[in-house]
């Protein structure tokens, strides 16, 4: 299994910076092909599944997550529940001086593929969702449907 942490600092307030980092639907806005939608619920309570599809052209690739533990504003766990892609993801906000800092942890499993791969998923993952959570951080939540 492949696992990263990314570990950010942010002058933002704890719950400012957990409301953007759970605008599920802006998570996809940095991974290429990507849109992410909650498809159960509302995306703030357990059971709730966000949905990450990426296409391209006919190809699609579907990443289920549903939300497994949520402590808001401190922490949510999901679990992938796809057929290509497995694992789960931790999301942690905590204070820090006048600010907060972000933690995202992710073990990802590529069905069939094997895991002498995992250090190159590894490092694919940290520098995707890096990105996704550097924007994050940036950029203000719009609202769902925009």
């Amino acid at each position: 299994m492949a696992r990263f942490v990314l570990t950010r600092r942010s002058p933002l307030p704890p719950a400012e910076c957990w409301a953007r980092l759970t605008a599920w639907h802006r998570h996809g806005d940095r991974v290429p092909f990507t849109r992410v939608s909650v498809v159960r619920g509302g995306g703030q309570q357990v059971g709730d599944v966000v949905l990450a599809r990426t296409a391209l052209g006919p190809l699609r690739l579907d990443d289920p997550m549903e939300l497994v533990e949520l402590v808001a504003p401190e922490r949510c766990r999901l679990a992938k529940r796809g057929r290509v892609v497995r694992g789960g993801a931790e999301l942690r906000v905590r204070a820090v001086g006048a600010g907060s800092e972000a933690v995202w942890a992710e073990e990802l499993r590529i069905t069939g593929l094997p895991r002498l791969f995992d250090p190159a998923v590894a490092l694919a993952g940290r520098l995707v969702f890096g990105r996704v959570l550097d924007h994050l951080l940036a950029t203000a939540p719009a609202p769902a449907g925009d």
